[in-house]
């Protein structure tokens, strides 16, 4: 086992094919193999049991810790739209939270901002597909959301054209514009950086002046849990449907205090995120440090009778 981990890489350059790799039993063969005696080879087999067990466990706490920050991003985000600080509170009109502050009002989503979608000119048409200079979202962009760090989006993998544009549903919204997708990789968000057109995979909302797009944003994300469990239609993939996106309510603080939950949210995510980070590179590197023990254990280049990792030392 150790020794196929060990060459790993020699059996990749050797491999064929795009999709799948495939590698012969002729070139299997010609790939050499260091083969110690049978107790050297116990040695080394118990040495590095011992030693990745050490590791993986290291690891498996790493990872324990990522899952734990994922959790207190969430919650922290929950507490700031639903201003969980304040004690004079009321019951919730809103199916994703108990209470709201009594001084907060509780709105229909379409009362403070215009409702949108988009669509996809026809591909049939070669000529609404010339000189395309309209960003337009659509399931590609959901890569640059997933993780919920990038708020803003401001490139997208196509564009369309003026005329496609024209003889499509499709419309050009402005920049601000909040985008949610709805099939596929549903209840995902973002703000629109520049005017943009979107795929008929999106809903978007147009913010009038009571209501922040970046608030707004944080609210869509923190209530995605309530969207894909109960409105969210289908088995393999889901889809929010229109109508249940119009009946959606939202908390609404003043404007001002919009304003300071986003940047508190903000303040609290790039400490959280770069606890993520450092430990995602922690854990990159006590993956370096396990092939590396493994391949120069099974080689020779370490004398298991002496080593000593110094992992976790």
């Amino acid at each position: 086992m150790y020794q196929l981990s060990a060459i790993t890489q020699e059996l990749q350059s050797r491999g064929l094919g795009s999709t799948f790799q495939e590698l012969s039993g002729g070139a299997l063969a010609e790939i050499p193999v260091h083969v110690p005696p049978a107790e050297e080879q116990r040695r080394i087999a118990d040495f590095l049991d011992a030693e990745t067990s050490r590791i993986d466990d290291m690891s498996a706490l790493q990872r324990t810790t990522l899952n734990l920050l994922a959790e207190r991003r969430r919650a922290v985000l929950a507490h700031l739209v639903t201003g969980a600080d304040e004690v004079n509170r009321g019951p919730s009109r809103l199916a994703w939270t108990d209470s709201l502050p009594v001084r907060w009002d509780s709105v229909g989503l379409s009362l403070v901002a215009k409702m949108g979608s988009g669509h996809t000119p026809s591909r049939s048409r070669a000529d609404w597909w010339f000189d395309c200079d309209i960003p337009w979202i659509t399931t590609g962009e959901v890569a640059q959301i997933r993780d919920d760090r990038r708020e803003t989006i401001y490139e997208t993998r196509e564009k369309i054209s003026k005329l496609g544009l024209a003889n499509s549903a499709a419309e050009l919204h402005p920049a601000g514009t909040v985008v949610l997708s709805r099939t596929a990789s549903a209840g995902f968000s973002a703000v629109m950086g520049y005017d943009m057109a979107t795929s008929q995979d999106y809903a978007t909302w147009t913010c009038g002046p009571r209501l922040d797009p970046y608030y707004l944003l944080w609210c869509l994300r923190a209530m995605r849990a309530d969207l894909l469990g109960r409105l969210a239609m289908g088995s393999t993939h889901k889809t929010i449907y229109f109508p249940d996106l119009q009946g959606l309510r939202i908390p609404l603080p003043p404007m001002p205090e919009q304003l300071a939950i986003v940047e508190a949210i903000r303040d609290s995510n790039a400490k959280i995120d770069e606890l993520h980070d450092r430990i995602n590179r922690q854990l990159g590197l006590l993956a370096e440090r396990r092939q590396a023990l493994i391949t120069a254990a099974v080689t020779g280049q370490l004398d298991v009778t002496t080593a000593r990792s110094g992992v976790g030392a």
